[in-house]
């Protein structure tokens, strides 16, 4: 009986699992660098979430294949209250060598999964020269165990700053695409500017780069550096002549490996690394601005740049007394944060209101573009036709170096007799000597047989509220000088505010070590928990992270009188994440437990320093 049973429960799982994964859509994705190397190899991989069969891949034109397919499967089953799920993951790997420079694009696959074709993504490639000078070994990051030599190996061909601007002739108020790049052959740990320069002469217009920087392959001067965009901004140049563009610092911290003298063979997987701290500068950039031609119009109000105009009305027969919209529509790209309001002069006898602007503007690298909305709301209160006039707007149009001015059509409102009659008195034009006409009768006569006499206030000064009013404030003072002066004492002392903030940084540090412990991403999971883990300590013991080394952290640590069981964590969380590098085979449970033993080893040093 029993054994019926436990046949009979794995039967429903196994068809529950068949069809929790039949709701699964089919996948079938290709990937592949997007920039590639001469010379060499590269993987590219088919990927598809189920099993499939009679795999089609299209010619590797320019492409030689070194190897492959390489097939490999994987698959999971899990419950989760009570439902579960199976997933199957294939994938086909081949490995390629580009034959010549230039941009390539390789066609998608197919592949049938239960009788059906389905086909997956092409993919482009940018294939660079090799290096003209390849780097030496020595140049590559390997420094002694001096900061001062470690930072003489490490020269300006390896890494540097590039000032990239869009354009270096321009006119006023054109705008022009700035970007600070990183160009490197080391490992660069962080960069970051050592203080923000004030670009003089400009309006600037800062561009949101993605919170994780991903590096990308350029050939520069005949090599092939690792690139990365630190910031990025518009600049619209406010006057004629020739602007410079400052030269800006960054401090870069670049992991280099300690050289020592080898002992056995197993000495190289486990080498210490520095921090070194160099200094970089992007060059300053000089920015030739030609000035607006002569012969302005008077409407000009300083925008530049490429735009047309419509209008709306919501109607062209209104009742007097009833609301009436007027919507302009200006849209284009420039300098659209300059566009003022287009003037409207409405007939005598209009009440308006303040217009309503709706922005919608979005920043990107070919400058700020988008539209502006400006809604006129006006009631007319007595009847008869008027014209409302055209409404202007004048810009210096880029595209053909010439001032162009936009008009919306004049409009003729028919207004009626409203229901109510014309309640309001209008007086025409001075200068017309129109009469004063009475639109309706609104005086209503003032009754004077029935008032009520009412006490006279007391004042209140001398009373219990007014000296409450007095003390009240005053008491209020006291405690707030009190708390902000505590607080003022607090913050000047810098290694106790760094101390504070060492948890919550390695904490935010460690979200996204978790956020890429679920993915699986090995090398970026490894990297923030070694990041996280020498900030940390630099913040807790008041020590740069580029001076930092495991013995001095192992010094300081005693020296604080830590337990050596927290001290041994901190450092064997080192050593974990140096050796993952050479650990190709670590899975998702030794990923895991890093992360627990992490948590851990702060937990345990902030618990001691509370005590």
């Amino acid at each position: 009986m029993k054994r019926k049973i436990i046949f009979l429960s794995l039967s429903l799982l196994f068809l529950n699992s068949l069809i929790t994964r039949a709701d699964e859509p089919v996948r079938f994705t290709a990937s592949a660098p997007s920039t590639v190397v001469l010379d060499k190899p590269f993987q590219l991989v088919y990927s598809v979430n189920a099993s499939g069969r009679d795999l089609r891949v299209p010619e590797f034109n320019n492409f030689d294949v070194l190897a492959g397919p390489f097939e490999s499967h994987s698959s999971s089953y899990q419950i989760i209250n009570g439902r579960s799920t199976s997933s199957v993951s294939v994938s086909y790997t081949y490995t390629l060598q580009a034959q010549k420079t230039g941009s390539f694009r390789i066609s998608s696959a197919s592949i049938n999964v239960d009788n059906k074709k389905f086909t997956s993504n092409g993919v482009s490639i940018k294939v660079l020269p090799a290096d003209a000078n390849p780097p030496s070994k020595s140049q590559g990051g390997r420094a002694g165990t001096a900061n001062a030599s470690a930072r003489a190996s490490i020269s300006n061909d390896n890494i540097f700053m590039r000032t990239v601007v869009s354009k270096t002739n321009v006119f006023e108020q054109e705008a022009i695409l700035v970007t600070y790049k990183l160009y490197t052959l080391v490992d660069v740990v962080g960069c970051t500017p050592k203080k923000i320069i004030d670009f003089n002469g400009f309006m600037k217009q800062d561009i949101e780069l993605p919170a994780t920087k991903q590096l990308s392959l350029e050939n520069y001067n005949g090599r092939n550096y690792s690139t990365v965009e630190l910031y990025k901004v518009l600049l619209y140049p406010q006057h004629s002549g020739v602007i410079q563009i400052d030269k800006w610092n960054f401090e870069a911290i670049i992991r280099v490996q300690n050289k020592a003298a080898v002992r056995s063979i197993f000495d190289d997987f486990f080498d210490s690394y520095t921090n070194v701290s160099k200094i970089i500068t992007a060059p300053a950039v000089k920015i030739n601005v030609n000035a607006l031609p002569s012969g302005k119009p008077s409407s000009y109000s300083g925008t530049v740049g490429h735009f047309t105009m419509n209008s709306t009305i919501t109607t062209l027969k209104v009742k007097a007394n009833d609301a009436v919209t007027l919507k302009i529509n200006i849209a284009g790209n420039g300098n659209m944060k300059l566009i003022k309001n287009p003037t409207i002069k409405f007939p005598n006898g209009f009440e308006t209101y303040d217009p309503k602007v709706t922005n919608n503007f979005k920043t990107n690298a070919s400058g700020i573009s988008g539209n502006k909305s400006i809604e006129y709301l006006f009631i007319p209160r007595h009847s008869g036709d008027f014209e409302i006039p055209s409404a202007e707007f004048t810009y210096f149009d880029i595209q053909d170096k010439a001032y162009k001015t936009l008009r919306t059509p004049v409009y003729k409102l028919q207004v009626l007799k409203g229901e109510g009659g014309e309640n309001t008195t209008v007086v025409g034009n001075y200068v017309d000597k129109e009469d004063v006409k009475q639109l309706g009768k609104d005086i209503r006569y003032i009754q004077t047989d029935k008032f009520e006499l009412s006490k006279e206030d007391e004042p209140v000064f001398g009373t219990l509220l007014s000296w409450l009013l007095y003390l009240i404030p005053l008491l209020i003072s006291i405690i707030l000088f009190i708390f902000f002066r505590k607080k003022v004492k607090e913050n000047s002392d810098i290694i106790l505010v760094k101390n504070k903030k060492a948890n919550k940084l390695a904490q935010k540090r460690l979200k996204l070590a978790q956020r890429y412990l679920k993915e699986g991403n090995k090398d970026q999971f490894y990297e923030e928990v070694l990041k996280a883990t020498w900030t940390y300590l630099s913040d807790k013991l008041s020590i740069p992270v580029s001076s930092l080394t495991k013995e001095s952290v192992d010094s300081e640590l005693t020296n604080h009188k830590v337990e050596s069981k927290v001290i041994n964590q901190f450092i064997e969380i080192l050593n974990t994440c140096e050796f993952a590098r050479f650990a190709p085979n670590s899975g998702q449970q030794e990923m895991g437990n890093l992360y627990a033993d992490t948590i851990e080893a702060i937990s345990n040093l902030e618990e001691f320093y509370k005590k």
